[in-house]
């Protein structure tokens, strides 16, 4: 069956018309706009541009999930993977900055969702998920930082690593425990809330203090470890019911999985793309490097890894949108695309060769994001966990 024919049978199962008019959108975008802003950013670490973020509020790539009705475009996981996969070719911290204002809605109650999903829809309203701690992270249930009634509100207390955006957002998303660490394997996730703290824009919250990490990659915003010292919440100002703040960090993590395996697919793109323009171009022994078997090879190889993955994306996506229960799936694809991402990125360095290895080509940035794909929203090893449980039982 030719390219062609199987292209054509995709689009027909998959890539509607309304799909391919977002997809041509979000990739024309990244061309004018994302990527020459990464190409100087990014080799200085420095942060993704406000007028960049407006610019993709404008489009309303903050709202593709959101609900008509609150000013989003009500679309589904399928248009969200499309445009994540087209966001992170450019830049992987751009295609993440949008589920800032899409994602961990769950606990949401009706007045907090008529007050802040129409912000977050334009942008107006971005999270920082303060969930991780030095002794909980894939083991979040393990979580010590606590939050203490004071009159009508709480004070929060304890450390938290890993926040990305926490100095840029409109409000960090903040798990601490309200209630005891059990003994009971099957309980220990008791006793967790969830609280929501608005603060002002390029600061942390009062009671609230923090040092940067120091990142290898994922540039374009700062990744937080901070410090709660009674820091304060407001009456009305918990999420969902207390002590079942557990659920509302798990509820939104098959959306998360695949947003995390769209953008390892947009990555290993990226390096794919740039590695056919480099072979074209680089020339040795009088040819160029794209006539030489092995170079032609690799990059046939490549593109069916990708292939691969976005095929089982675009399943679990559909599936997703179809109101389907796809947990197992979306750690599926979020374990297979993100080793697939690291792999293909590693081949994309080794044909751009010493260049690779330089910042003056995007390749290596594809490489050092897609490295952290494996990490976040739960490590390769916890899928291949989910997985086999689901296989074979606990």
């Amino acid at each position: 069956m030719s390219t062609d024919t199987d292209t054509a049978g995709r689009r027909a199962t998959y890539l509607t018309e309304d799909r391919l008019a977002i997809q041509a959108l979000a990739r024309e975008f990244v061309a004018k706009e994302v990527l020459p802003v990464a190409n100087e950013l990014d080799p200085v670490a420095g942060e993704i541009p406000a007028a960049l973020r407006r610019k993709m509020a404008d489009l309303g790539f903050f709202g593709i999930l959101i609900p008509e009705e609150y000013g989003g475009l009500g679309m589904g996981v399928f248009e969200y993977a499309i445009v994540v996969e087209e966001l992170a070719r450019g830049w992987m911290s751009v295609a993440s900055i949008i589920a800032r204002g899409q994602q961990f809605t769950q606990g949401f109650d009706d007045e907090q969702r008529a007050k802040y999903l129409p912000l977050m829809a334009t942008g107006d309203f971005l999270s920082a998920f303060a969930l991780s701690e030095a002794d909980a992270g894939s083991d979040v249930a393990n979580m010590r930082c606590r939050a203490e009634r004071d009159a009508d509100g709480w004070r929060i207390s304890g450390q938290k690593m890993w926040c990305t955006f926490a100095d840029g957002s409109d409000y960090l998303q903040v798990f601490a425990r309200t209630g005891p660490l059990g003994t009971d394997p099957k309980r220990r996730s008791d006793g967790i809330s969830c609280f929501l703290m608005p603060k002002p824009r390029g600061a942390l919250p009062e009671g609230v203090t923090g040092n940067p990490v120091r990142k290898i990659g994922y540039h374009g915003w700062k990744t937080w470890e901070l410090s709660f010292d009674n820091a304060y919440v407001a009456p009305g100002m918990m999420l969902g019911e207390e002590g079942k703040g557990f659920a509302i960090a798990m509820s939104d993590l098959d959306i998360a999985r695949i947003h995390t395996a769209a953008r390892a697919i947009g990555l290993a793109r990226g390096a794919l793309e740039d590695s056919i323009d480099y072979a074209r171009q680089r020339v040795q022994f009088g040819k160029p490097i794209a006539d030489k078997q092995v170079i032609r090879f690799k990059i046939a190889d490549m593109a069916t890894q990708i292939e691969a993955a976005r095929a089982l994306m675009y399943q679990t996506c559909a599936e997703v949108d179809a109101g389907q229960r796809t947990s197992v799936k979306a750690s599926m694809v979020k374990q297979f695309a993100t080793e697939m991402a690291e792999r293909v990125t590693s081949e994309g360095i080794q044909i751009h060769g010493g260049a690779g290895y330089t910042t003056d080509f995007a390749v290596e940035r594809y490489w050092r994001d897609a490295r952290l794909t494996k990490i976040f929203e739960g490590t390769s090893e916890i899928q291949l966990k989910i997985i086999s449980d689901a296989l074979l039982g606990r």
